[in-house]
């Protein structure tokens, strides 16, 4: 897969909206010496090469209850219908994250729950239905940190 090419400014509006997404762009054009129109054309060209992908707003999941998290292997009864799987996982609003990988999994998902009750019931009602062989969950104590890939330009 060939990468898309960013120069140094792109590389500098980029770590700027990593470090703050609802930095103005008036702002980032000031501290990169460069208009507003120049900042609203990089963006766009950003978003269009899809080196940038939108912004969210990050929500503390315990801070709406949800106090466990847990990472989930799936095995399906018949790989063939992984992207049935997928489509249905996406109706499950507690399944935050799902991977394709490699390994003994057919799936990886990140998923929280309420408390460990929650989780036993979605895992049983909710995404043994969907056509899942087993289930092995691994249940994480605390996030000790999350972070942005480094906003850097290729050299050589």
């Amino acid at each position: 897969m060939s990468r898309l090419h960013i120069d140094n400014l792109d590389t500098k509006i980029l770590q700027m909206l990593v470090d703050n997404g609802r930095k103005p762009f008036l702002e980032i054009a000031r501290e990169c010496g460069v208009s507003g129109a120049a900042i609203h054309q990089r963006i766009a060209k950003l978003q269009a090469t899809n080196i940038l992908e939108g912004s969210r707003a990050l929500i503390k999941p315990t801070t709406l209850g949800y106090d466990t998290c847990a990472f989930i292997g799936v095995f399906l009864k018949d790989p063939a219908s992984f992207n049935d799987v997928v489509e249905s996982l996406k109706e499950v609003p507690e399944v935050v994250e799902c991977h394709f990988t490699t390994g003994q999994y057919d799936m990886l998902l990140k998923i929280y729950a309420h408390d460990n009750e929650h989780l036993l019931h979605l895992i049983h009602e909710k995404l043994q239905p969907l056509g899942l062989l087993r289930t092995e969950t691994l249940v994480s104590f605390r996030e000790v940190f999350s972070r942005a890939l480094p906003v850097t330009t290729k050299k050589g």
